[in-house]
């Protein structure tokens, strides 16, 4: 039988798990992913954090590796292992940059169909996400959001 001070440390461990906010983030967030992955994956084989840099290299025109990454708080291998398979699927070009440390990260043809073809999908899922909330809401929802992420950032 647990003593007063065990069931104490318990009770304390429980409640820290039920409002962690790493834990709770982390679960909204693989819920998040896989419902767009499988509304995305209707008309493409990309994931949605794959379409989102076809995206922002669409947007922001050719990017070093480097950039991207800070672009999207991936540190470089990371942004690495993900655009290998945009690379290899055609839908990206990696090409040296100034030096033999720096690639250029552009969108090529493919990509940019790819993008067209999976805008209309991404548009339903984030529907459904926003669906029953004000435009405040979801305003108020992606500034906490980064509030979050810029407060996990400060050390």
């Amino acid at each position: 039988m647990e003593n007063l001070s065990d069931q104490q440390e318990r009770e304390r461990i429980a409640q820290l798990a039920a409002v962690c906010v790493c834990s709770n983030i982390r679960r909204a967030s693989r819920a998040v992913t896989n419902y767009y992955d499988s509304v995305l994956g209707e008309v493409s084989n990309l994931r949605v954090s794959q379409a989102i840099l076809l995206v922002i290299v669409y947007l922001a025109g050719p990017q070093t590796m480097n950039d991207l990454a800070k672009m999207t708080g991936l540190d470089r291998t990371t942004i690495g292992r993900n655009l290998k398979p945009l690379a290899q699927q055609g839908l990206l070009t990696l090409t040296p940059g100034d030096d033999q440390r720096t690639r250029i990260v552009t969108l090529a043809a493919p990509g940019y169909e790819a993008i067209l073809r999976v805008v209309p999908q991404w548009e339903r899922a984030q529907a459904h996400m926003v669906a029953g909330m004000e435009q405040e809401q979801v305003a108020g929802l992606l500034g906490q959001l980064s509030a979050v992420a810029a407060r996990a950032q400060e050390v």
